[in-house]
């Protein structure tokens, strides 16, 4: 059985007593808001008749799958920090890892997804219910969350194959692609270029794709005479944008930079953005910046408290 050693940062604050406790604190915090604040979104959307449409779907759904994504990787840091071990065996690593990818790919799709939605509200809004209907909507939802399965266990599989040697610790924060990469021994050129072929698939696919109908939708919105139309029209598309910006950039940098340039602490920080700061902006994104939200929000608060 392999054991690999998993730092929280390059600094080695596991045997910093006091930096270890502020950041376990620090940590505990972020995740407990994430949980309570995609509950939230969940939990609204679910009881709210007026955002029972297609584009608060897509979004309960993002929410939901938020969750899972930083579960993967926050309770494990947090037991690390706690116990100051940091080992994690071999199957569980792959398993992480496994799942990372897996939500990582679905979380592009689903953004793809979103991007559709506004596309098809405010380029052909005479079309919207036709086209954007609760059959095609969960159709979609489906095929996005499962058609990263295959190919994230597949490539799971041919990394764990692989001949591992030397050290077993892996200088990163979690069980991701290149720190593990960087323990096999032999040639990992073709395990490499599969990772480059799936990143183009999951993610530079699907930003094009959203950079497309976001070019369209600005198209439109620009030729609306309304002001008022035209700030409306924005507002329902701003949150996600910057969603968007956030996830696909720093989820570029890790998987679509050349290996030479990889800096191992560099890498931690992105993957720390990518896997924990967005998770714990995009509902307060999401909620601060959406009008519909706010208002189901003090509904329900109204509810509960009278």
């Amino acid at each position: 059985e392999y054991n690999y050693h998993c730092g929280i940062c390059s600094l080695g604050v596991f045997y910093i007593p006091n930096l270890q406790w502020i950041l376990f604190g620090v940590f505990l915090v972020i995740y407990l808001t994430i949980l309570v604040c995609n509950g939230i979104i969940i939990l609204v959307i679910k009881v709210d008749s007026a955002l029972q449409t297609p584009m608060y779907f897509f979004l309960g759904n993002f929410s939901f799958l938020e969750i899972c994504y930083v579960t993967v990787t926050l309770p494990r840091m947090l037991m690390d920090l706690l116990t100051q071990k940091g080992n994690i065996s071999f199957f569980a690593c792959a398993a992480q890892m496994c799942f990372v990818l897996m939500f990582g790919g679905s979380e592009c799709l689903l953004l793809t997804v979103m991007a559709y939605d506004r596309y098809v509200a405010i380029c052909n809004p005479l079309h919207y219910a036709l086209v954007m209907n609760h059959k095609v909507c969960v159709q979609l939802v489906t095929v996005s969350w499962f058609s990263a399965v295959p190919v994230v266990i597949g490539q799971t599989c041919q990394i764990f194959s692989l001949p591992f040697c030397g050290s077993n610790t892996i200088n990163h924060f979690f069980c991701d692609i290149p720190p593990v990469l960087k323990l096999a021994c032999g040639d990992t050129f073709v395990n490499e270029i599969a990772v480059y072929v799936v990143a183009v698939i999951f993610i530079m696919v699907p930003f094009l794709l959203i950079v497309v109908s976001y070019g369209k939708i600005i198209s439109s919105i620009l030729k609306l005479s309304s002001a008022k139309g035209r700030a409306k029209a924005f507002s329902t598309c701003s949150s996600h944008l910057i969603v968007v910006v956030l996830f696909y950039g720093t989820a570029t940098i890790t998987y679509l930079r050349p290996k030479p340039n990889q800096s191992e602490g560099v890498g931690k920080l992105i993957s720390l953005f990518y896997t924990v700061l967005i998770p714990t902006l995009n509902p307060i994104i999401y909620t601060l910046r959406n009008k519909d939200i706010m208002a189901a929000l003090r509904k329900l608060l109204t509810k509960l408290l009278t």
